[in-house]
């Protein structure tokens, strides 16, 4: 049986294969690991996209537990991923033992989102679509390996409007308070969306905060050794939490 089950949600146009550093990594620690192609990303990019179908992604994903498997489950999202796994977590109790939100650390409404959702209505008038605007800034961010990671399972220029449409309905800081395990957000230190990242954390009932050095927005791909690494803390902390929940039923079955 796997010390874990991992399930990756990606970001907003890109796919599951900007994961296969972290699927490499958790294949060498006995990790059971998958990562999901959004309604609109990847395989399913001619899916529509809704919040519906992103949640049934995951839900499929997460899977279901045999009789006496206490394997632990653990959801990870990254931007786009980020804020749809808060969204499962509050709206799924008990489909997983623990969370880690990378990347999502703003709420995202007011005058911000609509800024980004212009420039994306704008980015997408142009002949390409903005498929060369997005490769030259993965160019100037990533190296060429995680290039090739983010872009690998192709690029949804058509997804944004409806799926920063759904975003910003959406209210990650009320779902938080409903999440009843723990949660780790991972955020890069030049992330731009770290704006909230401690009114996030204090929204949390059982939270805490791993800010990546040298990292941008894209955490995951600008530094995979030290994402990859926080969430085998994260794994590691539901480890012990098991092991003691295995203590008490054994001492309480004792005193029984």
């Amino acid at each position: 049986m796997p010390r874990a089950r991992v399930v990756l949600v990606h970001g907003i146009r890109t796919s599951a294969s900007m994961w296969r550093r972290q699927l490499n990594a958790f294949a060498r620690h006995d990790i059971e690991a998958v990562a999901v192609d959004l309604p609109g990303h990847g395989a399913r990019m001619d899916d529509p996209f809704s919040l519906d179908d992103a949640m049934r992604v995951i839900d499929e994903a997460i899977g279901t537990r045999s009789a006496g498997d206490r394997t632990p489950r653990l959801l990870v999202g990254l931007s786009l991923g980020g804020y749809l796994a808060i969204e499962y977590a509050a709206t799924h109790p008990g489909r997983i033992d623990g969370l880690v939100a990378a990347s999502c650390g703003t709420r995202p409404r007011g005058p911000g989102l609509a800024g980004y959702r212009r420039l994306a209505e704008l980015i997408g008038r142009l002949p390409d679509r903005g498929r060369a605007m997005n490769d030259l800034m993965a160019q100037l961010f990533l190296t060429p390996e995680a290039v090739a990671d983010v872009i690998g399972g192709g690029v949804a220029l058509e997804v944004m409007s409806p799926a920063l449409g759904v975003v910003g309905e959406l209210d990650p800081e009320a779902a938080l308070r409903r999440i009843d395990v723990p949660v780790w957000f991972v955020n890069g230190r030049f992330d731009h969306f770290r704006l909230e990242e401690r009114r996030m954390l204090r929204a949390a009932r059982d939270a805490r905060l791993v800010v990546v050095p040298g990292a941008t927005h894209l955490v995951s791909l600008a530094r995979p050794e030290d994402f990859t690494a926080a969430v085998l803390g994260a794994v590691a902390e539901l480890d012990l939490r098991a092991a003691r929940d295995r203590r008490r039923r054994r001492v309480g079955a004792a005193r029984g």
